[in-house]
């Protein structure tokens, strides 16, 4: 059996040279809320096709909802687990815990690339009324850019119109660019660095 795409060590076929990031995740958001208080959020995250190739070789021809798709979600949806999420999320400037496990995920193909779906749960419901809370989902490592394409990819549900998101994307100093692209496939910056949270956009909801 091929090895398995994790997000910190990327199996992709691009070429040793290439600077960071080596691989791509196009994310969408939508809020979970019941009973006016925000319980989760739900992920859709896109891999490039490079970053998708070895999933979808060992899918083979197999139908959406087969053994072999569940079985490869299980092992991608481990390695978000053991990373949280790959999300920070807080309140009040303090951080918010979530589930252990989430209440659903699944794996699939759209054309050349994979795509994973799942449902980031709040430990604990959070009342929504007057309240701010920030968010990111980020690599430390920056191996891989897990970006929003804009703000309309997170999307409100019905119930939360008091409620608006904004997006910020960081725009780091070209020394922090430029030793990003000097990284090659086999360099990982320094842990202390957290590299990826200074690329990190971060999603801001505010409800009246």
């Amino acid at each position: 059996m091929r090895l398995r795409f994790t997000l910190l060590s990327l199996l992709t076929l691009a070429p040793a040279v290439w600077a960071h990031p080596h691989s791509f995740i196009d994310m969408q958001a939508t809020l979970i809320q019941q009973q006016n208080a925000l319980t989760g959020i739900e992920m859709r995250w896109t891999m490039d096709e490079i970053t998708s190739a070895d999933l979808l070789y060992d899918a083979g021809d197999a139908k959406a909802g087969s053994e072999i798709w569940k079985k490869l979600a299980a092992e991608v949806m481990a390695n978000v687990l053991a990373q949280h999420y790959f999300t920070e999320f807080y309140h009040g400037g303090q951080p918010v815990k979530f589930k252990n496990l989430p209440p659903s995920y699944r794996l699939l193909r759209e054309g050349r690339k994979a795509v994973l779906e799942f449902v980031l749960p709040l430990a604990t419901p959070q009342p929504l009324k007057g309240q701010t809370f920030h968010f990111s989902t980020f690599d430390p490592s920056y191996f891989v850019d897990m970006h929003y394409e804009s703000a309309l990819r997170i999307a409100l549900p019905a119930g939360m119109e008091a409620c608006n998101i904004t997006l910020d994307t960081p725009a780091p100093d070209a020394s922090l660019q430029a030793y990003a692209l000097s990284l090659d496939k086999a360099d990982a910056p320094p842990e202390e660095m957290d590299l990826g949270q200074q690329f990190a956009q971060r999603v801001t909801l505010t409800c009246q």
